[in-house]
């Protein structure tokens, strides 16, 4: 190797290294304060010391939050939000990127506008709508249905559909295939990568979101981890031996399914031989 190249992919190496480890500190330094008996919140406290170091903090979470139920109202309620827009916003990308149909530009232009507008410009609203008028409070569908469509995951889909070869939905037309079974059959097998970003992008949202749910519900056993844990912080966390390494517990906790979550899906980022499908 010459080297020229090889003191480039010297460089390269170490520049990749030093900013993974700087994107990295943050995480490690939550998990590290997370674990302390005693407050360090000096440079030398991110150098785990194993005399200073114990789960008191998460057992103080456990024993004022039911962490197990809260975690599984986190889930479903999640849960219930990234079905939702799978299901909605492949559709509509579909439908916008595929079909040929009069206004469907129009109907982009309105989906880009909805990127525009806050969700809390719309809380009061949506709260009228959702408690009031439909008379769901204290229920999961009342803190799913708001962020049941995600305009984000319909540009995703739309910008994947795109990419697809027209000759594929051709084909399927003349075999009599129906556009439900085309989506289902053909588009969506190819854009992997669209779902997967799609679950991911929109699995942050509702798992860290916490004033929507506690606006819908104000009973503890159903209230999700975010909440539970924002009422435990901010009321009785002062209490604890460690009202710091008490909130960076709770951090840990939440932040531990979205960083699984990506972890599990980072390697099939990838973008597809969308043209394989057709000859020539």
């Amino acid at each position: 190797m010459p080297a020229r190249r090889w003191w480039s992919v010297v460089a390269s190496y170490v520049t990749l290294t030093a900013g993974a480890v700087l994107f990295a500190f943050p995480f490690a330094y939550m998990v590290v304060a997370s674990l302390q008996r005693t407050k360090d919140a000096t440079l030398s406290g991110t150098v785990p010391r194993p005399s200073n170091m114990a789960l008191d903090n998460y057992r103080a979470i456990d024993q004022a939050v039911d962490l197990a139920g809260s975690l599984l109202n986190s889930f479903v309620v999640t849960g219930g939000v990234v079905g939702c827009t799978l299901l909605l916003g492949s559709v509509a990308g579909y439908a916008l990127a595929v079909l040929r149909w009069r206004g469907r530009g129009s109907l982009f232009a309105l989906v880009l506008l909805v990127q525009a507008v806050p969700f809390q410009l719309l809380m009061v609203p949506l709260y009228v709508l959702t408690v009031r008028t439909f008379g769901l409070a204290d229920t999961y569908l009342g803190m799913i249905l708001p962020f049941a469509v995600n305009s984000t995951a319909v540009l995703i889909f739309r910008s994947y559909f795109l990419q697809l070869p027209p000759e594929l939905f051709h084909a399927a037309r003349i075999d009599g295939a129906s556009e439900l079974r085309i989506l289902r059959s053909i588009a969506l097998p190819l854009v992997r990568p669209a779902l997967l970003t799609a679950t991911l992008v929109t699995f942050i949202g509702p798992w860290n979101e916490f004033l929507w749910p506690f606006l819908v519900t104000k009973k503890q056993s159903m209230q999700p981890l975010a909440v539970a844990l924002a009422n435990y912080i901010d009321n009785a966390a002062a209490t604890a031996a460690n009202p710091f390494g008490v909130a960076l517990a709770g951090a840990v906790v939440l932040s531990l399914p979205a960083v699984a979550l990506f972890v599990a899906f980072q390697r099939h980022f990838t973008s597809a031989d969308l043209g394989s499908g057709v000859k020539g």
